[in-house]
């Protein structure tokens, strides 16, 4: 449910985030408290907060100190840099850089909802933003702070329609895990089965309308006065209302999930936890929770004698079967949504459990059409048929086409001089990096080059794979995993 991505690097493969939603039980210790009388239900209870926050009241006083306190730092820092030479001028601006990013980060962090998504996937747009922007707002991606009980009792009684009491036979109050949407409890079910509860913000579905209209004038402001390329404001926009229609909805997650674990069922090495019908609907999703460990923390899988190979062997063949296979994947791929099931045959046989469906993404036929096509240019090194089809996937800004047709060329230059020779194929798996190292060149260096939201995901979460499989098993070629499913895509005939 993070999000929203920059390619992922090895350092943020650290223990669980907060956002760790549905499998962190070998990690929690908490036991759970005793559920207080129930409250009225509906979103009523909520108070002067839910009818501030759902309104815009909220979020536009918020935003509106944060823009005026950022216009003033920067209005007395342009002043100072007239006496200051250029060397200084220079690090003072990158100064009031991070602390404007620092400033957003936190009213996002606090806002939730629409706020704290964009901010994630901001995080993501190496083709918009500067590193240091970046960088603060992907603490967004694990710093969200949660709502306290007392608003999120009886937004899980009015989803319900009955107390909390006559539902679960005991409910942690303190969360174990808070993202853009929603936040995680644990709980257990009157049969004694331990679950986790993922409810949804009480004020997130009704807010969406004018938090998106606050967000488009923010990103009209950034495009006006901010550093990075010219963007439209309205296609991002409309891209993330796409995302967030969909991940406010959980009878659309309890879809997803369903799908993805009847396409992976298969595969015995893998368990997608479903949805309990009698305790989920659109604003809860409550799932059998399992105590596991997250795959980021290598020293926790060597302690039980699990090899990190194995578990790198098992979540790639996973990835590679619904991104080039099924065409509908799992899109938040972090140490908090992917772990390994904490039982006795883990040494010899790990499972790979995946959490929190929130946040997928499905690749539609005609774009799966036109990435095989750009895949056959990249291995023919056919930079116009590169260009054609970057084009035809929206990857290119009207107008742009010949500039982008330069970088396009240059980049191929560049891979051909470093990469085997013509008898040889383009892309290997000692090139990986490389071929993402070019792309990052190309997105950051090239006015005129997007990423559509699908395309963003998509490349998020194989960069992801890749980071990874360098942390967990620097020895394992995860390309020569993928490879069987990779060719099998290739070969789809259009």
């Amino acid at each position: 449910m993070r999000t929203m991505n920059q390619p992922t690097t090895p350092s943020q493969l650290a223990p669980p985030p907060a956002d760790a939603p549905m499998g962190r039980g070998a990690l929690e210790a908490s036991q759970p408290p005793t559920i207080r009388a129930p409250l009225s239900l509906g979103p009523r209870s909520a108070g002067i907060r839910f009818k501030l926050r759902s309104s815009g009241v909220e979020a536009g006083l918020r935003l509106g100190v944060c823009v005026a306190t950022i216009a003033v730092d920067h209005g007395i820092g342009a002043l100072v840099d007239r006496f200051s030479s250029a060397a200084s001028r220079e690090r003072r601006r990158e100064a009031r850089l991070l602390r404007s990013a620092t400033r957003l980060a936190r009213v996002f962090g606090r806002l939730k909802g629409a706020f704290a998504k964009a901010g994630q996937l901001a995080s993501l747009r190496i083709d918009v933003l500067p590193p240091a922007v970046r960088g603060e707002l992907a603490s967004l991606r694990d710093r969200v702070p949660p709502l306290p009980f007392s608003e999120i009792r009886p937004a899980v009684e009015s989803a319900l329609g009955r107390p909390l009491e006559e539902a679960f036979s005991s409910f942690e109050s303190e969360p174990i895990g808070a993202a853009s949407v929603a936040q995680v409890h644990r709980a257990e079910l009157h049969d004694g089965r331990p679950v986790a509860v993922k409810v949804r913000y009480p004020w997130a579905a009704r807010s969406l309308a004018s938090d998106l209209r606050m967000l488009e004038r923010l990103i009209g402001l950034w495009v006006r006065w901010g550093p990075g390329p010219p963007i439209s404001p309205e296609r991002l926009v409309e891209e993330l209302a796409q995302s967030l229609e969909a991940e406010l909805d959980f009878d659309n997650e309890a879809r997803v999930a369903r799908e993805v674990a009847a396409n992976l069922a298969g595969d015995p090495r893998i368990s997608v936890p479903l949805p309990i019908p009698s305790h989920s609907c659109s604003a809860l999703l409550t799932v059998e929770y399992r105590d596991a460990i997250s795959v980021g923390d290598r020293v926790g899988l060597r302690a039980r004698g699990i090899d990190p190979a194995e578990v790198l062997g098992v979540l790639v063949r996973a990835y590679a079967k619904q991104i080039f296979v099924d065409g509908l994947f799992h899109a938040d791929p972090h140490p908090g949504n992917l772990f390994v099931l904490d039982e006795p045959e883990a040494r010899e046989r790990p499972r790979v459990l995946f959490v929190d469906f929130g946040l997928s993404q499905r690749l539609t036929p005609d774009l799966r059409r036109e990435m095989r096509r750009g895949i056959y240019a990249l291995l023919q090194r056919d930079p116009a048929a590169f260009v054609a089809r970057m084009d035809a996937m929206g990857m290119i800004a009207p107008g742009a086409e010949a500039e982008v047709r330069v970088a396009i060329e240059a980049m191929f230059a560049r891979m051909a001089s470093s990469g085997p020779g013509q008898s040889q194929p383009a892309v290997s798996g000692s090139q990986v990096l490389q071929l993402k190292d070019e792309a990052k060149r190309l997105l950051q260096a090239t006015p005129g080059v997007q990423l559509p939201h699908e395309l963003l995901l998509y490349a998020k979460t194989l960069s992801y794979l890749f980071a990874l499989g360098a942390e967990l098993a620097p020895e394992v070629d995860v390309l020569e995993l993928s490879l069987p499913h990779l060719l099998r895509f290739l070969a789809t005939r259009d």
